[in-house]
């Protein structure tokens, strides 16, 4: 007995002692094992016997591979300065600073080392950091000490190695952070950067290069839900839209990230009329007429002298330089403003001074109109006063007040309007070959749909597969593309649901899938202010006329479910007519309210549930209760399209300034600086006139297309002794006045009150591409005027005409663009 157990307690005391027998110990049960266990370990153990670790290594693991090594070096701005100028100015149109340039060089000194000239290091660098600044929207000028720019360096820093910028899984990618900004939600930057905001659009299998050119789209325009027009269109109300203000210093357009308020401060108004004045002075100094030549020379000259009259360059002079400069002759830019003793003077923000309008006339003569509140161009002499030589101001103290003497005018006109395409810095045939110009905006998102440069070139490929290729393949075939556009409607008068029902009918026999994919109805819906009429049944009444309109549409339901319905509200709706009773509210004003709109809501309801769509995924029709103004965008920013509803001709008329009427002639008395070279007429500019020579106040006005069935084409340049009819030289005069202005209610505060806040919606620069004015005091046109096509469908019922109905018909990226339409009901 004694044999047999003691070999059985030797071992035990042996393999307390020796390590190696815990190596021959039996794994746990499975149930004790990690579970990652298991998927990890790709290769099985083997046994005990052949020395083989029970858990090997991961042989699929690669380890992150180590950053290389890059020898810092000390490069000094100055030896930077011609590569990022090529950059920065000459490829992305923006200028460093001192601050920036530094910050730059201390970078790639430090993470490219030595190579950073030979191997194109820098350049890389440089080139990521100018895409990245313009993502973000940075402004023209970069800064060293903005955040942005040490956001930007601190980003690409984490994703360089060997001083080349990774990419792929470890490095930048289209969805890096560099995409957005600090703290930025990323739907939001989806936004910002220009995708259409009711679909996520972004695309993660792309290998195109990270940055505002790579900006892609998830789903694929050929996919059914993004074949309708539709889908790619989007009502921008005044309230919605975008403020932004200029920046005098960076010579950019800045947003403005304040809380609007519609009882702002009193000092929101001067801002107001500040960056009114600047947005049209930068405009004007980029005029080739207001552009001098840094190289002056004695040939130089004599070749100006020789040369025609657009060569010559024009300078504008403040106000308050006036002062001491008796009988000289300047140019001023300014507000027309009345003083308070009545007398009409022009203001710029350096100060003011008292016009004498009696000799001037404008130029071209009875072009455009001219009234307090507009900023215009006047050329004349500066004439003191004789108590008040030697004294500068007269009545006031220090500059900003109103100087001594007065201004005498000869010439007056409107500052010259620029072209779309020239403000948001495209050129080429149909923005194919994009390239930016001098000062040109293509990096700012007027309207939160994107910016030209960011997704321009994409939505004018999905344009030319979906809106201009069935045009061009079938012309005969009505596009889908149109915007019917109908002017005031009176739904007080019978016989204006009678009209537009006469009209709805005529496009629902269009054939399925080519019915116009907009409808407008313009207010004012009631011919008096309902509401501010007391015993007149009020608020009640005027729901009962919706619940008509809604009675009338609902007998077209193919339109109601195919087609969007907007209503553009006018002075007379409510709710502001309740305490306006009719007159001229402050603007942008709000939308009808739903208490009154309930009706037509559940018919457009009712229709697309009984087609079987949902309009919850985007499908079937609406109706959109949009601001005055509104704005509607198609294809990002591609088409722009403003809706405006004002009585603004009869307005022009009751404030304008009265001139010299348009037979009155020039001579060396009227202007002693020029005598005997103005003794001819001053005719009128339109398309078959020229300006005066020498004349700075409308360079590059163009001729003015007339567009429909109810206008006659302007004579020929050398049919003198034929006449333009009356409504073509009105139309072409309120048309001139408006784009000139660039602004939409270019009046005082006392005649056509303005939200101080808000004035952003009511700017029209960049020029949009279409421009709705409807304008019951004007006669129905649609005019083409610098590439801006304003068409005014004026009221639907025809004065003076019974049983005639006429609207406008506009079709987007298609032939001429509108049309006068009418017929009989």
């Amino acid at each position: 007995m004694m044999a047999i157990q003691s070999p059985k307690k030797t071992p035990r005391k042996n393999a307390a002692k020796s390590p190696e027998k815990k190596k021959a110990k039996p794994p746990p049960p499975p149930f004790f094992a990690p579970r990652n266990l298991a998927s990890s370990n790709v290769i099985p153990s083997s046994s005990p016997a052949f020395a083989t670790p029970a858990h090997p290594l991961r042989p699929f693991q690669v380890p992150a591979p180590a950053k290389a090594a890059v020898l810092p070096i000390l490069l000094p701005p100055a030896t930077l300065r011609p590569l990022a100028f090529r950059t920065f100015t000459k490829k992305h149109s923006l200028t460093l600073t001192s601050s920036a340039l530094q910050e730059l060089a201390t970078f790639i000194g430090r993470h490219c080392g030595s190579g950073w000239r030979e191997e194109g290091l820098a350049e890389k660098v440089l080139e990521e950091v100018a895409r990245t600044w313009k993502n973000r929207n940075g402004g023209v000028i970069v800064e060293g000490t903005s955040p942005e720019l040490k956001d930007i360096l601190k980003t690409l820093e984490g994703n360089m190695s060997g001083g080349k910028i990774m990419t792929g899984p470890r490095g930048l990618s289209r969805q890096n952070s560099l995409m957005l900004e600090p703290n930025e939600d990323p739907e939001h930057s989806k936004t910002r950067l220009g995708l259409r905001p009711a679909t996520t659009l972004t695309r993660e299998d792309s290998q195109a290069s990270f940055g505002m050119s790579g900006v892609g789209f998830e789903e694929d325009p050929e996919e059914e839900e993004l074949q309708d027009i539709r889908k790619w269109m989007k009502v921008i109300g005044a309230f919605d839209q975008p403020r932004y203000t200029y920046n005098v210093t960076k010579k950019h357009f800045e947003k403005i990230a304040s809380k609007p308020s519609l009882l702002p401060p009193a000092s929101h108004k001067t801002e107001a009329f500040r960056n009114r004045f600047n947005v049209v002075h930068q405009r004007l100094l980029r005029n080739e007429a207001f552009q001098t030549s840094a190289v002056t020379s004695s040939r130089t000259s004599a070749l100006r002298r020789g040369a025609s009259a657009t060569m010559q360059s024009h300078k504008i002079t403040p106000v308050a330089n006036l002062l001491g400069r008796h009988g000289t002759n300047h140019m001023l830019l300014g507000m027309l403003v009345v003083l308070p003793t009545g007398s009409l003077a022009i203001s710029d923000l350096t100060g003011t001074i008292t016009l004498d309008l009696s000799h001037a006339v404008a130029l071209p003569d009875d072009s455009a109109w001219f009234t307090p509140g507009m900023i215009v161009l006047i050329d004349g002499v500066y004439e003191e006063e004789e108590e008040s030589i030697g004294k500068g101001l007269s009545g006031s103290s220090g500059v900003g007040g109103t100087i001594g003497g007065r201004f005498q005018g000869f010439f007056i006109g409107q500052p010259p309007c620029e072209t779309r395409r020239v403000t948001v810095g495209v050129s080429g045939l149909e923005g194919g070959a994009d390239h930016t110009v001098g000062g040109g905006f293509g990096w700012i998102d007027f309207l939160g749909v994107g910016s030209e440069r960011a997704v321009g070139s994409r939505m004018r490929k999905i344009e030319q597969r979906l809106l201009r290729q069935p045009a061009l393949a079938d012309p005969d075939i009505p596009g889908r593309g149109r915007v019917v556009i109908v002017g005031e409607l009176n739904l007080d008068q019978p016989r204006s649901l009678q009209a537009l029902k006469k009209i709805l009918s005529l496009y629902a026999t269009d054939p399925e899938g080519s019915t116009p994919m907009t409808f407008v109805l313009a207010g004012n819906f009631t011919t008096h202010a309902v509401m501010a009429r007391g015993g007149s049944g009020g608020s009640i009444e005027y729901k009962e006329f919706f619940d008509a309109l809604a009675s009338t549409l609902a007998d077209f339901p193919m339109l109601l479910t195919t087609a969007t319905f907007i209503f553009v509200p006018g002075d007379n709706d409510g709710w502001v007519s309740a305490f306006s009773g009719g007159a001229a509210v402050p603007l942008p004003r709000k939308s009808i309210p739903d208490l009154f709109t309930s009706r037509i809501k559940r018919v457009f309801a009712a229709a697309n549930a009984e087609a079987g769509l949902s309009p919850a995924e985007g499908q079937g029709g609406e109706a959109v209760w949009t601001t005055n103004p509104s704005r509607m965008s198609l294809f990002g920013p591609n088409h722009e399209i403003v809706f405006f509803r004002d009585d603004i001709s009869a307005r022009l008329r009751r404030s304008s300034v009265r001139l010299k009427s348009k037979t009155a002639t020039i001579t060396a008395d009227d202007d002693p600086r020029q005598p005997q070279t103005q003794s001819e007429d001053i005719t009128m500019s339109g398309a078959n006139n020229n300006p005066a020579p020498s004349s700075p106040l409308a360079p590059g006005l163009e001729a003015m297309d007339l567009d429909g069935a109810d206008q006659q084409q302007p004579p020929p340049p050398n049919a003198q002794d034929e006449t333009i009819p009356y409504d073509v030289l009105t139309a072409r005069k309120l048309v001139k006045t408006i784009l000139d202005q660039g602004y939409l209610a270019p009046f005082r505060q006392a005649l056509r009150p303005v939200h101080w806040d808000y004035t952003s919606a009511l700017y029209i620069y960049p020029l949009p591409t279409a421009l709705v004015l409807v304008d019951t005091t004007a006669p129905a046109f649609c005019v083409t005027y610098e590439g801006c096509h304003v068409m005014n469908p004026s009221s639907v019922l025809v004065a003076g005409r019974r049983g005639v109905a006429r609207w406008v018909e506009y079709a987007v990226g298609v032939g001429k663009g509108g049309r006068v339409r009418e017929c009989t009901f």
